[in-house]
């Protein structure tokens, strides 16, 4: 079942939402050659804890393998759920991948954002950017009362006329009072129109592109998911609030 918002928990999930971006703006200006990923992760949870926030990534999972970190910190081949190490060292030319959620007063929001490292690839370049236009061209056709499919297709054409592959494998999702709620979102037509959509609704849209295959691989850790071929990946997400006549993207940044 798809939850509705009641006013009160979008009030929350707003001003939760503006505080995780302004987080996420703090962690980008970090993002540095020879940075590791751990000092980031802990940079992260001192931030949200310090708003009142609690890190809602920690501890999700199965019992015997919980995430042990604040965010996903994936480079490069990898897609998402990299997990932060001292050993994971950022580098000038990588495509930095920040995943991070936050609980605050109750209510859950959920973002990601790639970042170039210096100076990047063409390609990585522009796989990065068609990744960031493909969401925003997917929440411009949200509204009340269409069907999820739309935007779904919109995401897939865009992804396809630019040569690059959707992971099929990891999906969007409602978010709020949980971290994955209803509906799953597809990045890409899968046959169904999917639910219609309905004012109140608050949805982590976040397409996963990929420049070679769109298959995937998990690591041994049990979390990391890779590319098949090793090719690069990128990833953005925002929570949004469905309204009306369009969204309310409940997770702003100004430097991503």
């Amino acid at each position: 079942m798809i939850i509705i918002k009641a006013k009160n928990e979008i009030d929350k999930m707003r001003r939760g939402g503006k505080i995780l971006g302004e987080i996420m703006d703090e962690l980008a200006r970090t993002i540095v050659p020879g940075k590791n990923t751990f000092e980031i992760d802990e940079l992260a949870e001192k931030l949200i804890r310090s708003r009142g926030g609690f890190p809602i990534f920690k501890g999700q999972g199965e019992k015997n393998n919980p995430y042990p970190a604040t965010i996903c910190a994936s480079i490069n081949s990898e897609i998402v759920h990299g997990i932060p190490s001292v050993k994971k060292i950022i580098q000038t030319g990588d495509l930095f991948k920040i995943d991070i959620g936050m609980r605050w007063e109750n209510m859950i929001t959920d973002m990601a954002r790639t970042f170039e490292v210096g100076k990047v690839s063409f390609k990585a370049q522009k796989l990065k950017e068609v990744t960031k236009e493909a969401l925003q061209l997917g929440i411009k056709k949200i509204k009340a009362r269409i069907f999820l499919e739309e935007y779904s297709s919109a995401v897939e054409k865009y992804v396809k006329k630019n040569g690059f592959s959707i992971v099929r494998d990891l999906v969007g999702h409602g978010v709020g009072r949980k971290l994955h709620e209803d509906p799953q979102i597809p990045n890409f037509k899968n046959g169904l129109r999917g639910p219609r959509l309905l004012e109140g609704m608050t949805l982590a849209l976040e397409p996963m592109i990929n420049a070679g295959t769109a298959k995937t691989k998990i690591l041994k850790d049990g979390w990391t998911f890779v590319t098949d071929d090793g090719e690069l990946s990128a990833h953005f997400e925002n929570t949004i609030l469905v309204k009306k006549n369009g969204v309310e993207i409940l997770t702003p940044t100004k430097l991503s």
